[in-house]
């Protein structure tokens, strides 16, 4: 049960009503799409913000200082379905709002989503072993799951026709995590440019040093850097992304991910130290992930997907992805699903020219296509998958998209009872 709610009965439940009413926080979700992502309107209905018990802090979300804080959205108009979600990043419980609740709820879907329980660039700082954190991600997802449809049978009263997990980049990963561990809870899942987590790798740390390291000499002309960088998994033609990615994601990614699953490698330094070059004491630009304790890949392991999914999936990324190289992520994965004997339960699509973040097709319209437009594909997609189970093994859409191989006002507010998370 939550330990803490509120309730409201809004006009809209999409970003056009709840930016007006103060019932979403953009800064959870700048970034994350472009700026010419359809904005519907029109969907009516309850929301519930509240939190489940737990004892960190870094949320500040409606001055809480609360985790495991969630949304739950029930529009006056439902189909049946219910869309459960974890953030990407290290972002609140909002960060879907624009690329995956709008859309969702405008379709009829009850959203519900949760900050996984920590969030922001010290995540690492919860729980009390390596690990810990991201592992506590799991089960805010199954808890927000396992409430949001006792809320919904309260509601409508009767539960989800279907149950749907969705989400970006870490995200992503939690909705293989949930259809590999618990796919009892769901009927399917989208999984959005996900993270790879394997003991053996790859993983974060077996390509961001290499692109940490080479980063420098690369910008200085350095042709043999270039073509390390190519080697550790980056798509040749996505250069032009490299400087950002170098300024916004690699170091600090590599860093705060480092310091929740191995700790020691910087000694008594919290993460590390930003931006420094190859040869620096305790760089991360320098960390050797085959060189590291066995205790590392333990904790990894903690985390690791494993591809035994148990219900349909269909997961998206982006040719460009510059922060989780295509080839070291999703390619991998569909092989790992292949490999357990699973790929009947997976549609693949490789997304030609997409990259991590669709923030940036404002910037490189001429050159990067968004991946928000191909997630509402695939919940149509996966809408006619589940509904017709004998067809489970089709194709992907397209061709190139294949794996390599392998305003309403004046309302009165609805008269049942308000739903209890």
């Amino acid at each position: 049960m939550a330990e803490h709610q509120e309730v409201s009965c809004l006009d809209g439940l999409t970003t056009a009503g709840t930016v007006a009413s103060g019932h979403t926080v953009p800064a959870d979700w700048t970034g994350l799409t472009q700026s010419s992502l359809p904005q519907p309107r029109g969907v009516p209905g309850i929301q519930i913000d509240g939190y489940f018990p737990d004892a960190s802090t870094t949320n500040t979300n409606h001055s809480w200082n609360h985790d495991a804080q969630f949304v739950i959205r029930l529009p006056d108009h439902w189909n049946g379905g219910l869309v459960v979600s974890g953030t990407p990043g290290n972002r609140r419980q909002y960060a879907n709002d624009r690329a995956i609740a709008d859309f969702v709820l405008s379709k009829g879907y009850a959203f519900a989503a949760t900050d996984k329980g920590n969030t922001g660039t010290q995540f690492y700082r919860d729980g009390r072993h390596p690990g810990d954190a991201m592992a506590e991600w799991h089960r805010r997802l199954t808890q927000l799951a396992i409430a949001t449809k006792a809320v919904v049978a309260q509601r409508y009263g009767r539960l989800p026709r279907r149950t749907t997990a969705a989400g970006i980049s870490n995200g992503g990963y939690l909705v293989r995590w949930q259809l590999e561990n618990h796919p009892w809870l769901f009927d399917g899942g989208i999984d959005w440019e996900g993270t790879l987590w394997r003991p053996e790798g790859p993983n974060l740390f077996t390509f961001l040093p290499e692109a940490m390291r080479d980063y420098p000499a690369y910008k200085a002309g350095d042709e043999q850097a270039h073509q390390r960088i190519l080697a550790a998994g980056y798509a040749p033609g996505s250069e032009f992304l490299w400087q950002y990615h170098n300024d916004v994601y690699w170091d600090l990614t590599q860093r705060i991910y480092r310091e929740e699953l191995d700790p020691t490698f910087d000694g008594a330094l919290e993460a590390g130290l930003p931006y420094c070059t190859s040869g620096t004491p305790n760089c991360d630009a320098d960390y050797d992930y085959e060189s590291r304790p066995r205790e590392v890949g333990r904790a990894v392991n903690q985390i690791a997907l494993t591809g035994r999914i148990g219900k349909p999936l269909i997961t998206l990324q982006g040719t460009l992805d510059t922060l989780l190289p295509i080839t070291r992520s999703g390619d991998v994965y569909r092989q790992m699903v292949h490999a357990k004997g699973r790929a009947n339960l997976q549609h693949y699509h490789r997304i030609r020219n997409g990259n991590y973040a669709d923030g940036l097709v404002d910037v490189y319209s001429d050159r990067l296509v968004p991946l928000a437009p191909e997630f509402q594909k695939a919940v149509t997609e996966l809408e006619h998958w589940l509904d017709q189970p004998r067809q489970r093994a089709t194709a992907p859409r397209t061709p190139e998209k294949q794996p390599p191989r392998t305003p309403h006002t004046g309302r009165q507010p609805p008269r049942a009872p308000r739903p209890q998370a």
